[in-house]
């Protein structure tokens, strides 16, 4: 029970909300200079990336590309021969590198760090003060000498205008990537990274997919081809496109075991089965086992004391270049990660960890802030050159700005475009290979701005191109970076080519 009495305040240099690979990454840089380092998390340590999104997801999705490699190449594509994935093994992989959702591997990381850990919600209750509510009601209250950091990423976001949504039990992006068996039909409803790389995935593994997307396009913010290729490979798996598509009412609804395909039971592993029935927005009726909402993201704040410093609850944290929130007294307060809306990516969350924790030492040493554009103590590259890739069949690999973003940012740019099945690496590394690759040219600094490439393998471009952008080096030194032949780096060779003219 909790004591009446309110607890002793237990002080260190530094609190951090949230041991996603954010908050760790965070923790880390600050116990590694001396600052005595509380990291509170109230699910398993390791966050979000580790058990329910990228790990899990891109287990399931690498299975996907061997097999389409492997097809994609005479000999090869005979040995395989026209056998479908077991999706057993695929799910106990997914489950290995989920760590069978236990965290006791994280935690002895923490411990060997340095980093103590604090279970429970942590809220925060004043200047640079934490409360950390257990499972059982008790309760710590912590105090940082130094900083706190809020790290606490961001969560699936469900529409408020589909009747019965609530009752109908739909899955987000924590279900779909951790469910124990393969849906016989599946609903994804959205056309962003999330619906069309679980599109990709669970039509793979056998399901029956239907892709409902309310727009023209798939992957809307990157370069159209971009989403036309994906489409056309999500059509070449099976997956059933609608675009225009909105979905108005749902309704799950016991299903006899006797009337369901194969006797199955639904794929949630409920004893009684069920299916989902949507309407849709031009009357029409679609019935499936599971549907998943994959229709945008929301930052956890609603429930960590906002409303204690002067800020809003629910609202995405404004920060700085340092990741130094603003609207509050003082350079105490940071937020790294998918919560400041900067980049919801994984990999630029560490990024912003790794600035956020020199920040804080730098600070807690009284030294002074390097916040100039690409100094020591600025996320620059957020906005620069945020890389990702979209793990779909083609794979879509993205650095910097689109060619639309770039004349809208005032730039003076061109686009250069160049067929990837016609480079000699491409046509080695599968028959028929289709992609395309397209960079964007700031025609007075001389330097790429952008680049996108859409084709099997792409991912492995993506690093190249972000050390161009992020260095803004000059086209004509990029010219003497010579790509091996025959790789599909040639295509660097072709781009460089338009860009001189």
């Amino acid at each position: 029970m909790t004591s009446p009495q309110s607890p002793a305040p237990e002080e260190f240099d530094v609190i951090v909300i949230g041991a996603g690979p954010t908050g760790e990454n965070v923790a880390d840089r600050t116990a590694a200079a001396g600052l005595r380092t509380v990291i509170v998390e109230s699910e398993l340590v390791g966050g979000e990336c580790s058990y329910w999104a990228c790990m899990p997801s891109k287990a399931l999705l690498r299975p996907v590309a061997a097999l389409a490699e492997a097809r994609a190449v005479a000999g090869s594509r005979e040995a395989v021969g026209g056998g479908t994935l077991d999706a057993a093994a695929v799910l106990a992989r997914r489950d290995s590198f989920a760590s069978h959702w236990q965290d006791d591997g994280q935690v002895r990381w923490l411990r060997d760090t340095g980093i103590e850990l604090a279970r429970g919600h942590g809220r925060l209750a004043g200047e640079r003060q934490v409360t950390v509510e257990s499972e059982d009601g008790g309760e710590r209250l912590l105090v940082a000498r130094h900083a706190v950091a809020v790290c606490t990423g961001s969560r699936p976001v469900l529409p408020r205008d589909v009747t019965g949504l609530a009752d109908a039990r739909p899955w987000t992006s924590r279900e779909a990537t951790g469910a124990p068996a393969v849906p016989r039909r599946l609903a994804v409803v959205g056309g962003g990274v999330v619906g069309v790389e679980l599109a990709t995935a669970w039509r793979a593994l056998g399901s029956e997919v239907v892709l409902l997307v309310r727009g023209s396009a798939l992957l809307p913010r990157t370069e159209p081809f971009a989403g036309e290729l994906v489409a056309d490979g999500l059509r070449d798996l099976g997956v059933d496109l609608r675009f225009g598509t909105e979905v108005t009412a749902l309704e799950r609804h016991a299903v006899a075991g006797a009337d369901r395909a194969d006797g199955a039971d639904g794929a949630d592993g409920a004893e009684d089965p069920s299916e989902v029935t949507l309407t849709l927005g031009d009357g029409g009726r679609l019935t499936v086992d599971e549907v998943l909402y994959a229709t945008g993201r929301a930052p956890r704040t609603a429930d960590v004391g906002m409303e204690q410093v002067g800020l809003h609850p629910g609202d995405w944290l404004d920060v700085d270049d340092s990741c130094t929130v603003l609207g509050v007294d003082g350079t105490w307060l940071y937020a790294a990660g998918d919560v400041n809306h900067r980049a919801l990516l994984t990999h630029q969350g560490k990024y912003q960890a790794r600035i956020t924790g020199a920040a804080i030492v730098a600070r807690a040493q009284a030294r002074p802030l390097d916040t100039a554009r690409w100094g020591a103590h600025a996320a620059s590259a957020d906005s620069a050159g945020a890389p990702q890739v979209v793990f779909t069949q083609p794979e879509v690999a993205a650095v910097g700005l689109t060619l639309d973003a770039a004349e809208r940012a005032g730039l003076r740019v061109k686009a250069i475009d160049h067929d990837l099945g016609a480079v000699a690496g491409a046509s080695l590394y599968g028959d028929d290979y289709r992609g395309r690759a397209r960079v964007v040219f700031d025609l007075d600094r001389e330097v790429l701005v952008g680049a996108t490439f859409v084709g099997p393998g792409v991912s492995e471009l993506l690093h190249s191109a972000t050390i161009a952008v992020v260095g803004e080096v000059p086209i004509d030194r990029l010219w003497h970076a010579v790509p091996a032949y025959p790789t599909i780096s040639e295509v660097w060779l072709r781009l460089l080519e338009g860009c001189r003219g």
